[in-house]
Order: C-alpha cells, then structure tokens, then sequence
C-alpha cells in the first residue's frame, strides 16, 4: 500500500513538473513578443528612396545616418530603415547636404536620392518628402538588393 501512494504521489508531481515545464516556454515566448512590439512601436520608419532614371544609373551613393552608412542606393530602387525616435541626420555622399528629422514613433517618413553633377561624378544629394507624395513614388520602385545593404541592425526587408 505503501508503495503504491508514492507511485501516485511520484506520478502527479511528474505530471505537474512536465505540465509547468510545457507552459514556461509560452509564457517566455508571449512576453517576448510583448517587448517585440512595444520595441517595435517606439520606433519611426523610414522610406528611402531613388528614380528610375538613365541618367547617373551606373551611380550608387551611399547613404548615411548619424555617419554610420546605412546603404548603397540603387537606381530605381528602396530601402526600409527602423529606427529610435528622436533626432537623426541622413546624407549622402554629398557632405554639404543633408536631412534632419526629429523621428516620432510609430510615424512614417520618406526621403528621396537624388543625383546632381559633380566635377568627376555625380553625388547624392536627400531630401525630404511629404509622406503623401512618397508614398506614391515608390509604388513602382523594387526593393534594395540585399548585397547594397550595409547596417542590417537597421535597415529592413521591405513589406510592400
């Protein structure tokens, strides 16, 4: 009788230690999300875009935030940035200009490359557009090749 009553006393902890052990990981898993997206939430996107054009096609300026470049831009081509709210200078390979954007989280912003003439080559020169008009001009435009990314911290696939 004896031996019996352990093996069940043996049993049900068994059973809750497995049942408690199965439920551990979903708990983790949920709170990790939850933080995923309150991360996620408290973070600006930013489109950055350049025409298709044939003039300056063979060009891939670099771009910049906080001097740490992001990419190399494509003709015809966009990338999606994630980035912390706050203040944050985009430029190109075009030093004396340049965008600063005090980023709100959860907000949308759109910055266009575009090219002007130099002495030997062309540069990239940003600028910043109305979300309105942005987001129509990259309707038409393919997302950046994977190899012209160079912060994947912060650049992001494109979900168009």
């Amino acid at each position: 009788m004896k031996l019996s009553v352990t093996k069940a006393v043996m049993g049900v902890v068994l059973f809750c230690s497995f049942a408690y052990a199965q439920e551990t990981p979903a708990t983790a898993t949920s709170t990790a999300n939850t933080a995923a997206a309150q991360d996620a939430s408290s973070q600006a996107t930013v489109y950055v875009y350049r025409y298709k054009q044939f003039v300056g096609s063979a060009l891939s300026p670099s771009v910049y935030c906080d001097e740490t470049e992001l990419a190399r831009m494509e003709n015809g081509r966009f990338f999606v940035v994630k980035l912390p709210a706050g203040k944050h200078v985009f430029r190109s390979n075009d030093k004396q200009s340049g965008v600063e954007e005090d980023l709100q989280a959860g907000q949308t912003y759109y910055i266009r490359v575009e090219l002007v003439p130099g002495m030997m080559k062309g540069h990239g020169r940003l600028l910043s557009i109305a979300p309105e008009q942005g987001s129509y001009e990259i309707k038409k435009l393919k997302p950046l090749d994977a190899d012209k990314v160079k912060d994947t911290q912060h650049v992001v696939a494109a979900n168009m």
